[in-house]
């Protein structure tokens, strides 16, 4: 029997089973045995129908870098080329984007890599289409936009949803708050500080004992789930924001468009009539948090045109991290730093590495003087001032050797 056919089953076995206190735990054990098949079956490449596909391979490029996911013939190509000015054949017919085809957003001085990915259809998880290349893509991104046709049903947002994260792609998630440690004795000790309605103790154990984890600490420092300490457990996981892009909204009426528009982390949009795509921009760089920092020389003006662009999701963007950006050394020779801008109380500020900057600061960094940590070597190496006296008496004393 092959991995799907085994997914299936257990699918089914979940399906017959009532949903109560007493087969929480027989369902903890089905749902990590799932969770295990499915890692099993990304880790093999192979699908239902065939063998492995092949990736697309594109370089990361500027600041950040964004995918378009969403069912063929939804705009995706349209939008990519009113976004960026790249050509992506675009037709009436389905899967006209056979690839993947980068293009660069500049907005805000910075360089927005934007993807356009083929079309994925119900079922990409287990290999269906191009899906696996399309999802493993988009693993790789900062932002997903999901593209969805605001003409068609609502369901095909849950649909697209549940396959990425059927892949383990968790879209507007954080990482559950579970401490997991594993030890090589001792057995299990599970502990809470908060009251859990979705697992208990025995649940924990059941699904640990299913990964063969005899001996760990596991904490809980929220009210997660039986699915949450899974993808802990499984550890391969990742969490990308994801806007979710209504397009075609000028073939709807205004009640339709503003019961759209109202909805958490959606933008309603036209690519045919280029209706709010400045809107969705601005989405986009809030939802990445990207901040611009723009450096200063001693006596000189402010560097407008090249900014360093920090992301408070992506390495952070403390002090540190602006001079880590401008070379690998500058943050252990800086003294402290000079800041301009909205971060600072007053004008300018005088700060250490541990500072938070925001969007549009000015920095200036100040480093060690090198000259004076150079004489005091220089001085720390000659000793007191008599001793090349003290040298020459010992020689004048020394015997000589025949």
């Amino acid at each position: 029997m092959g991995i799907l056919e085994r997914i299936k089953d257990i699918e089914l076995e979940m399906a017959r089973t009532q949903k109560n206190k007493a087969t929480e735990g027989h369902l903890g054990k089905l749902k990590a045995q799932i969770a295990k098949l499915r890692s099993q079956l990304l880790e093999a490449g192979t699908s239902g129908s065939g063998g492995k596909g092949e990736g697309f391979e594109v370089s990361r490029f500027g600041h950040a870098r964004v995918a378009l996911i969403g069912f063929p013939s939804v705009g995706k190509s349209t939008l990519l080329t009113q976004l960026t000015g790249t050509d992506s054949e675009s037709a009436a017919y389905e899967f006209t984007t056979l690839t993947c085809i980068p293009g660069v957003i500049h907005y805000n001085d910075a360089k927005i890599q934007l993807l356009d990915l083929p079309g994925i259809i119900e079922g990409a998880s287990q290999g269906k289409g191009r899906g696996r290349q399309v999802i493993a893509v988009a693993k790789s991104s900062d932002l997903v936009l999901m593209v969805l046709d605001a003409t068609k049903p609502h369901s095909h947002r849950e649909i697209l949803t549940r396959e990425l994260e059927t892949v383990g792609l968790r879209l507007n998630q954080h990482p559950p708050d579970i401490s997991l440690i594993k030890k090589k004795t001792g057995g299990i000790t599970f502990s809470a500080t908060c009251e859990l309605t979705h697992v208990d103790e025995r649940v924990v154990y059941q699904i640990l004992h299913e990964y063969k984890i005899h001996n760990a600490d596991v904490l809980f420092r929220g009210d997660h789930t039986v699915d949450e300490l899974i993808d802990v457990i499984e550890g391969n996981r990742k969490y990308v924001p994801c806007l979710y892009v209504f397009n075609k909204i000028d073939m709807l009426c205004i009640e339709e468009v503003d019961e759209i528009a109202r909805r958490e982390n959606t933008v309603p949009i036209s690519c045919y009539m280029e209706l709010n795509l400045d809107g969705l921009l601005a989405r986009m760089w809030e939802t990445m948090s990207l901040v611009r920092v723009y450096t200063k020389k001693r006596g000189g003006k402010p560097d407008f045109d090249e900014p360093v662009v920090l992301s408070a999701d992506r390495g952070g963007t403390r002090v540190e991290n602006f001079c880590n950006h401008l070379h690998r050394d500058l943050a252990k020779d800086m003294m402290y730093a000079w800041v301009w801008g909205a971060s600072a109380r007053h004008t300018p500020q005088r700060c250490g590495k541990e500072h938070d900057l925001h969007d549009e600061d000015v920095v200036q960094v100040v480093k060690k003087k090198k000259a004076a940590v150079g004489e005091a070597i220089g001085r720390f190496r000659q000793g007191p001032k008599d001793e090349p006296a003290r040298i020459a008496d010992r020689v004048k004393k020394a015997p000589l050797k025949t």
